[in-house]
């Protein structure tokens, strides 16, 4: 039987626009063309994979890779700057208190969770108990989210997601600030799911972990796909460039970082990313924005003139 596409990036890009200050962030937004000056960090740059029902794909890189970049966007948080992604099913981001709301009880975070999800009351009042029981967080259930460590905070949000029974589940690095009993027991449920034919990605600094727990492996490296494979080559070929990097002194790898993030900067001389319809949708936003604000200028103006 051939397994359903669940997950494809076809030449994905994203950037992020560089603004030294505020005013620049102010200025922009009132730009109808693109400022000759403006640079942008492409964090991700033309990736391209396609993953089916019942896989489980690691994603490793160095911090500032990518990786959460990627994650944000395979949980639809944030959209591609170019390419295009497509996710047949439901997604949910499990990172460090992502989608919990601070000022809200653990209980009351469950349930709004869950009601995001489209789960009915009866459902919510079901799940609860088992929810509260896998998180393992005793009498903080209770207490603001606010209150809560960061190993608190991402077992609750392993625990809701998990139990909302999504179709793609995404894990950013949650299992990283947890105990290794909790860390087990958290990879022994995501085995349950892919058993049952869901997709996870999983994303973490720990190579071993991923060799451990993911049959395929992407390596994102500065911003690029370096290699995808299955999980055993991919972690050897990146341990192999640890080593290498770990050998050099320490001005030869800042010399190496700086020398890979100037590759990810974009000026209009420079274009890393290609021309899209972003753009267009862009400077449509703006030339409407700007309209406005000319608008209300014109009749400050004249009401001032008027002596009001």
């Amino acid at each position: 039987m051939e397994k359903k596409l669940k997950v494809e990036f076809k030449n994905v890009y994203k950037s992020f626009e560089m603004h030294a200050k505020q005013k620049e962030k102010l200025m922009e937004l009132f730009s109808i063309k693109r400022r000759k000056q403006r640079k942008e960090f492409v964090a991700v740059k033309d990736v391209s994979f396609k993953v089916y029902e019942g896989e489980s794909v690691g994603i490793i890189g160095l911090n500032g890779s990518g990786k959460s970049t990627i994650s944000n966007m395979l949980a639809r948080v944030i959209q591609p700057t170019s390419g295009e992604i497509t996710i047949n099913g439901e997604t949910s981001l499990i990172a460090i208190s992502a989608g919990l709301n601070n000022n809200l009880t653990g209980i009351e975070n469950i349930q709004l969770k869950c009601m995001m999800h489209g789960l009915k009351d009866e459902e919510i009042e079901r799940l609860t108990p088992d929810i509260i029981e896998f998180a393992e967080i005793g009498d903080y259930i209770k207490q603001p989210v606010k209150n809560y460590s960061s190993g608190m905070r991402s077992r609750l949000g392993f625990s809701i997601s998990v139990h909302t029974d999504p179709d793609v589940l995404v894990i950013d690095e949650a299992l990283s600030v947890g105990d290794s009993t909790y860390a087990q027991r958290s990879l022994e449920k995501m085995n349950e799911f892919r058993k049952r034919g869901k997709t996870i990605f999983f994303i973490s600094h720990s190579a071993a972990q991923v060799k451990q727990f993911c049959d395929t492996a992407i390596w994102i490296h500065y911003g690029e796909m370096k290699m995808m494979g299955d999980s055993g080559d991919v972690q050897k070929e990146y341990q192999q460039f640890i080593n290498w990097f770990n050998k050099l002194s320490q001005e030869e790898k800042v010399a190496y970082k700086n020398k890979m993030l100037a590759s990810q900067t974009s000026t209009p001389d420079n274009e890393l990313v290609p021309q899209r319809e972003n753009i267009k949708k862009r400077n449509i936003r703006n030339l409407v924005t700007s309209g406005v604000m000319l608008s209300i200028v014109a009749v400050l103006g004249v009401l001032l003139g008027l002596g009001y």
